[in-house]
């Protein structure tokens, strides 16, 4: 299949090499087209680690491009770049394909189910909690994968779609893909968030003076304790709207391939392992400025409609804005382009069921 990414960075390449891995023909667009100069100029992107590939992609000039020779679509950026990729791939979707979201943030495909509706068109659109693979860029055509997950739960829009979005992923990535009671399951099934707000705010002062240091290495019992806390409130949440998520620990077990103990002994093993990964060298990190507006702050929502406060996240999130100045609730675009404050429970519950 003929599948294009929206994105250029870790995850989209990432997701690029494993699909070229599986015989199909990637596409990748970067909207400024500067991470894909090189790679339009011919060089081959090559992936090391947990996918071994040397293979060139096929690179677009834009999003309609990007739109027009693919059968699938899917978009691979930072939650905050969401909204401006929903709306530039909107007006060239067509009947006939499926749009994957990895991962899903801050009911981005309501969004793009409320545009397609405004259009009076049907596309299914798969929802993913978490991205495949982990890994970081080493250069514009080099990506260095450290685990590609053998667990990725996710859900289609609408939700009577999930069997053939199953099917879908299995044939694009293999066989790796869990189904979940729908959006709702999967909008609590990002860990990112809960886990970044722990790193990074007991790191910020490593982050801020650009330090070298190890994630894995710094999750230690207290912050790993933390962790477990931030996690207890999300599961909490997941149980009152009735949906089953996965825990952290089955998230760290699943994601790098670790026996199950607690948050702070799997990530001693993990940099043990010579696998834990460096922490941001840099406050400018998308551990904060995409996962404060677009992922603590949904799941702030989503507790006060259950009637389970996140109030770690919630504390997490104003610690935060404080220590960088900025209200990070207020830089959320996707939600009051949905009208998420008005939204009553029984009517977010319909639209994660039916779309728009």
């Amino acid at each position: 299949m003929r599948v294009s990414i929206l994105g250029a960075g870790a995850a989209a390449c990432g997701a690029a090499a494993q699909l070229s891995a599986m015989g199909h023909d990637p596409m990748l667009w970067s909207p400024s087209g500067r991470s894909t100069e090189q790679l339009a100029a011919g060089a081959p992107l090559r992936a090391t680690g947990a996918i071994e590939a040397s293979f060139h992609p096929r690179i677009a000039g834009s999003a309609a491009e990007a739109v027009a020779s693919a059968d699938v679509v899917m978009l691979a950026m930072p939650g905050y770049a969401h909204k401006m990729a929903f709306d530039a791939i909107a007006p060239h979707l067509r009947e006939g394909q499926s749009v994957i979201v990895s991962s899903h943030a801050s009911f981005g495909a309501l969004y793009l189910s409320q545009l397609l509706a405004a259009r009076k068109l049907s596309v299914p659109i798969v929802v993913w909690g978490t991205t495949l693979t982990t890994g970081r860029k080493a250069s514009p055509t080099e990506v260095a994968v450290n685990s590609l997950r053998s667990k990725i739960d996710i859900a289609s829009l609408p939700q009577e779609a999930a069997a053939e979005a199953l099917a879908l992923c299995n044939a694009l990535f293999g066989e790796r893909f869990v189904v979940r009671e729908g959006l709702l399951a999967i909008a609590l099934s990002n860990l990112n968030p809960q886990n970044h707000l722990a790193i990074a705010l007991f790191n910020l002062t490593r982050m801020e003076r650009g330090e070298s240091w190890g994630q894995a290495e710094n999750v230690t019992t207290a912050v790993g304790r933390v962790m477990e806390a931030l996690d207890a409130e999300r599961l909490a949440i997941a149980e009152a709207f009735g949906v089953s998520v996965r825990t952290i620990r089955e998230h760290y077990a699943y994601s790098y391939q670790l026996p199950v103990a607690s948050i702070a002994e799997m990530n001693a093993e993990l940099h043990g392992r010579g696998k834990g990964g460096f922490g941001p060298t840099t406050l400018e990190s998308r551990y904060v400025l995409e996962d404060a507006p677009y992922g603590l702050w949904p799941t702030v929502l989503l507790g006060r409609l259950a009637g389970k406060p996140a109030t770690l996240h919630e504390a997490g999130l104003t610690m935060l804005s404080a220590a960088y100045g900025r209200d990070f609730a207020g830089e959320n675009e996707l939600l009051p382009a949905l009208g998420f404050a008005a939204m009553a429970r029984d009517e977010l519950e319909a639209r994660a069921r039916d779309g728009f």
